[in-house]
Parts: structure tokens; sequence; C-alpha cells
């Protein structure tokens, strides 16, 4: 499913959370930039101004922090996952 929102997540390769976050948004078709924060201070750095966390993964819809694997599961199983990506982004 693609959609106008642009999707980011912030993890890293071991973590299973960051693989569980990842196989939900393939599962759902969902396009998102997936951005290793491991080995870059200044990736690590930019999650952490916008999530205000530090622990991985960390997924953004646009500029609006969703959280991490738990809420994006709970966003999905909700629905509220595909009103987020519906909606017109700020840059449109």
């Amino acid at each position: 499913m693609s959609s106008g929102a642009r999707v980011t997540l912030y993890g890293n390769r071991t973590c299973p959370y960051c693989g569980a976050a990842r196989m939900l948004l393939k599962s759902r078709r969902i396009d998102f930039d997936d951005v290793i924060v491991s080995d870059d201070p200044e990736l690590l750095e930019e999650m952490r101004r916008g999530s205000g966390r530090s622990s991985v993964p960390q997924v953004f819809v646009d500029s609006h922090h969703v959280g991490g694997f738990d809420e994006l599961d709970a966003l999905a199983k909700s629905g509220e996952l595909d009103r987020l990506l519906a909606e017109p982004s700020a840059s449109d």
C-alpha cells in the first residue's frame, strides 16, 4: 500500500522489535524508509530529537511520532494506522 504519507522506521539490524515492526509494515504493503541508527551517531541523535526516546524501533508517519513496535501494532489493529496514512501530509 503506497500512500502519500512518508513512513520512517529508525532501528537496528539485531533488535527483534525492529524486525517485528518491519514485518508488520511489509505485510500491510506500507512503503517505509528503514533508517539504521546503530552505526551512525547523527542518525541516532535525529531519532532521539524527534521521538524523545533512545530505544528502537521508533516509527514516524510524516512528522507524527507513532512510537515503538507496541504502539505501531496497536494502531494497526485499531485501524488508526490506516487513518494516519490516509491523511494529507503537511508537505501537500
